[in-house]
């Protein structure tokens, strides 16, 4: 494992992991732990401890030299999930969840940063890199291919999405960072539990609440296995391909 693993100080341990520690990142799990629902923040706290033990491998993978930014992917996975807080004015009514959530991540950024000890220091680039880290985080065939800080949350959220059986689907050297048992260390810390059944409700609840947002995208697909008559008929790019005709 390469120094690139380890956050720098200021640091502290989950699940006896090293995580980074920063005023601002214990403002988003604050502001996460606010408005998302215990299965989805436990969610994000995964997601987080993931991505941080396979930092490395996104830093070997797309580095170029530049130091990692630990803060800015720590805030990009922890606030990554803010699209599914339907209850609040942080969801739109014509946005994916996605961009629901980048945007209230930017939003949140540029509050807590404009004055104090973080003045100054979230510029264009450090914010549009929190952006879109929670914008791809499920579109690993770009993500992956982004900045390092952008392709580890995309791989953190991968992990826990998918559970245990995802160590098997990265890459080798992924997976001698991320093994079944540290897996299962983080789990025991931060339980799965009502993770499947509170994943399956938000996205059909995206389907029913907002089904515009949900045609273009794999969120569709629960829709039309979960939600009684949701469908994407006729709904497609495919579809409105075949019109031109």
């Amino acid at each position: 494992m390469t120094s690139f693993a380890i956050p720098p100080s200021p640091s502290r341990q989950i699940a006896g992991l090293t995580v980074c520690d920063t005023p601002l990142v214990r403002k988003a799990l604050d502001f996460a732990k606010a408005h998302l629902r215990e299965f989805a923040y436990h969610h994000t706290m995964r997601c987080w401890i993931f991505g941080t033990v396979l930092i490395s491998h996104t830093v070997t993978q797309n580095g170029n030299g530049e130091p990692f930014d630990h803060e800015a992917f720590s805030i990009g996975v922890i606030l990554h999930e803010l699209g599914w807080a339907l209850t609040t004015p942080l969801v739109s009514k014509d946005k994916r969840f996605e961009i629901d959530g980048a945007n209230a991540a930017r939003e949140f950024l540029r509050t807590e940063s404009s004055s104090g000890d973080e003045k100054g220091k979230w510029d264009k680039h450090r914010l549009q890199l929190v952006w879109d880290s929670i914008a791809l985080h499920t579109t690993e065939s770009i993500a992956l291919h982004k900045q390092p800080e952008v392709a580890a949350v995309n791989m953190g959220t991968f992990v826990d999405v998918l559970g245990p059986e995802s160590l098997s689907m990265l890459p080798p050297d992924a997976r001698s960072l991320l093994t079944k048992e540290t897996f299962e260390a983080v789990v025991r810390e931060l339980p799965r539990t009502g993770w499947r059944e509170g994943c399956i409700e938000t996205l059909c609840e995206l389907c029913r609440t907002k089904p515009e947002t949900t045609y273009d995208n794999f969120v569709g697909a629960f829709g039309e296995k979960y939600l009684e008559g949701y469908t994407r008929e006729g709904k497609t790019m495919l579809d409105a391909f075949d019109k031109m005709a």
